[in-house]
């Protein structure tokens, strides 16, 4: 059977109880109507203040998964900051049903990695049951790696295919050639019939081939291919020319 998918669309319906408050006064949320999802991997790019992790947000609540990360078996709540956007989105799903999931939500993974360890060392067996948790991150203590490292643990032990994983702007942490041996694991994991939907402001990330990217500005949300999106275009830019880019920025100052 062909894969298509976990989620299809996504739909903002501000019909009802919106606000012109937070997060429904960003301009790009205001103009936005309906995402496609590809059933492999879907970017999500933009300045910053667009509203991508934002959105990417609001769609992992709106699943099911935690506001601050993790799999749906996580529900801690370290500070409640997350939006009541995912309460106006209508997600629709596809026919297969996804195994596995996972929301990575770079600002709280440390939080995540509190959890991860607090839940190991709790005494009670009745909220400690089986395997320790962290075998599933690799069997290391996150919080005994370097951030990247801690990352790519996530990466190459949490994430066994068949799911849907959600990641915010996941290049914050890696250095540049575990950015491309990312690329090559998220295929690795789609050929295992797996969906991603990615946040990201690096042209190596979003260099997967078989994609789907939105551009997300002021003036709404519009697919784009790779070579025409202003990440790709601003990085070239720079690299092809740094010594002159450089000088016409510090003569700005």
């Amino acid at each position: 059977m062909d894969f298509y998918g976990y989620i299809n669309t996504v739909q903002l319906d501000l019909t009802e109880g919106s606000s012109a408050d937070y997060p429904f006064n960003i301009p790009t949320l205001q103009h936005f109507d309906k995402i496609v999802f590809h059933p492999k991997v879907t970017y999500l790019i933009g300045e910053n203040g667009m509203g991508k992790s934002t959105l990417l947000e609001a769609i992992a609540v709106n699943l099911g998964f935690n506001a601050e990360g993790g799999s749906k078996n996580f529900n801690f709540d370290t500070q409640a900051t997350h939006s009541n956007l995912h309460s106006y989105l209508k997600i629709s799903k596809g026919v297969h049903r996804m195994r596995d999931g996972f929301f990575l939500r770079s600002e709280s993974f440390y939080n995540l990695a509190s959890e991860i360890d607090m839940r190991d060392s709790d005494p009670d067996p009745e909220s400690n049951r089986g395997r320790p948790i962290i075998d599933s991150y690799g069997g290391k203590s996150l919080h005994k790696q370097s951030h990247g490292e801690s990352f790519w643990a996530l990466f190459m032990n949490r994430f066994g295919g068949s799911g849907l994983y959600i990641l915010d702007e996941p290049e914050s942490a890696l250095s540049i050639t575990r950015q491309m041996a990312m690329l090559a694991q998220i295929d690795k994991l789609v050929n295992r019939r797996s969906q991603f939907i990615i946040a990201t402001h690096s042209p190596i990330i979003l260099a997967y081939p078989d994609a789907t990217i939105y551009q997300m500005t002021p003036e709404g949300i519009n697919e784009v291919k790779y070579n025409e999106s202003d990440t790709y275009q601003l990085y070239k830019g720079f690299l092809d020319n740094p010594t002159q880019m450089t000088s016409i920025l510090l003569d700005d100052q």
